[in-house]
């Protein structure tokens, strides 16, 4: 099949679609804590341990995907995870135990979100777009997926409301499904790697250089503070919400703003990664984080204070996403970008696992979510500082020495 319909344009165009459709659907997973776990009379742990759970397979997952990709085109690795995805969704409305809940909301979907999520995305949006407008590529393609987190979680509540959350779950695998199409705008041919900054670098040396630069372990850490952050109240914010005894309505239009907040927040994060150094503004939106969640936790909690809060949250959520690609395509290159952001993916994902399942199991231990929440504020102290002193000058051909961190 001729390749001239798929122009940079066109891939950035359907890879930002199956952005808003994967990270939209996942985005609104809190919505069915409740409802599922007073059908099954299961605590939030049950549920919370589900999630945690896809996180992490998401996380070990998406190095692999990653090389699948990177070695035989971003097009077939879409449509395996929008295939997982589809399935995950179905079989998570059957699930009424905390085993099944895991194998499906856990395993498959976190195996779907592997194939269709950032590192797969950007990694073919690396190759497809020069350097000098990457960064916004990334920053155009995170804000689509930013506004799948503000439109899916009205229709997803609507679903619940209308359908009952087992309807609402199997409408969500139909809408999964869609990803498996809109994966052939993102086909490449196999010898797509020759842009790499070392051409002749194999896969095994970019691994070896990656694991002796310091800089690369920093945004491994730095992207699980992300993770931890934003999962945590990506899943426990709507029930945080009732149990101030306001209703279930406010924590959906909370993760709403936070969505509609965060396609302005990502956009111009990657419009600003073509302009500054990266390392330094990501030291000061994990700083900003910092900042707002403790602003929001001292002065007194209102339905308009929560609703501040989201839009604050919003601008800092996903930028985080277009920067440290956009540095780890800076020092490393695009030839194994969807490799190498996989493995700080798994960062990512390791933080989000322990968030999520921290929430709950710290909630059903103590009461309330106090404990969590402090722990965000001082990891976001801890990634600001620790981005600050990354060395990101690009690597050259046969420099496979330790990386100084300043």
């Amino acid at each position: 099949m001729s390749r001239s319909w798929r122009t940079p344009a066109v891939m950035l165009l359907f890879g930002g679609v199956i952005l808003t459709l994967s990270l939209g659907i996942r985005h609104g997973f809190g919505l069915f804590l409740q409802p599922m776990s007073s059908e099954y009379g299961w605590g939030r742990e049950v549920f919370a341990f589900a999630i945690a759970l896809q996180n992490l397979v998401w996380g070990l997952a998406q190095p692999f995907a990653g090389m699948i990709a990177d070695r035989f085109g971003a097009g077939r690795v879409l449509a395996g995870g929008g295939t997982l995805y589809a399935l995950g969704l179905a079989l998570m409305a059957a699930s009424d135990s905390g085993p099944s809940l895991s194998l499906s909301a856990g395993l498959l979907i976190g195996l779907g979100l592997s194939g269709t999520a950032f590192s797969v995305v950007y990694g073919a949006l690396g190759r497809a777009f020069p350097p000098h407008q990457r960064s916004m590529a990334f920053g155009i393609a995170g804000a689509a997926g930013s506004f799948g987190q503000f439109i899916m979680l009205p229709v997803e509540q609507s679903l619940i409301g209308t359908l009952g959350w087992f309807g609402a779950l199997l409408a969500l695998a139909l809408l999964a499904a869609l990803m498996v199409p809109l994966a052939a705008a993102l086909a490449e041919p196999r010898d797509h790697g020759s842009a790499g900054a070392v051409s002749g670098q194999s896969m095994r040396e970019a691994l070896a250089e990656a694991g002796t630069h310091g800089g690369f372990w920093l945004l491994c850490f730095g992207f699980f503070v992300c993770g931890f952050q934003v999962v945590f109240i990506a899943v426990h914010f709507p029930a945080f919400v009732t149990d101030l005894g306001l209703s279930g309505r406010v924590g959906m239009m909370a993760l709403a703003l936070i969505g509609l907040f965060n396609v302005a927040g990502t956009y111009t994060a990657g419009w600003l990664g073509g302009r500054y150094r990266k390392k330094y503004l990501l030291a000061g939106l994990y700083l900003a984080r910092a900042v707002v969640i403790s602003a929001f936790l001292l002065l007194p909690i209102t339905e308009v204070s929560i609703y501040v809060f989201a839009a604050c949250m919003g601008l800092l959520w996903l930028g985080t996403v277009p920067l440290t690609n956009g540095v780890v395509a800076q020092i490393f290159g695009v030839k194994y970008l969807s490799t190498l952001f996989g493995f700080v993916f798994l960062g990512h994902q390791v933080g989000s696992f322990m968030g999520v399942w921290l929430g709950g199991f710290l909630f059903d231990l103590t009461g309330s979510y106090n404990a969590v929440w402090a722990i965000t504020i001082g990891l976001g102290v801890v990634a600001a500082l620790l981005h600050w002193p990354i060395d990101d000058r690009e690597l050259r051909a046969g420099d496979f020495t330790k990386a100084p961190l300043g």
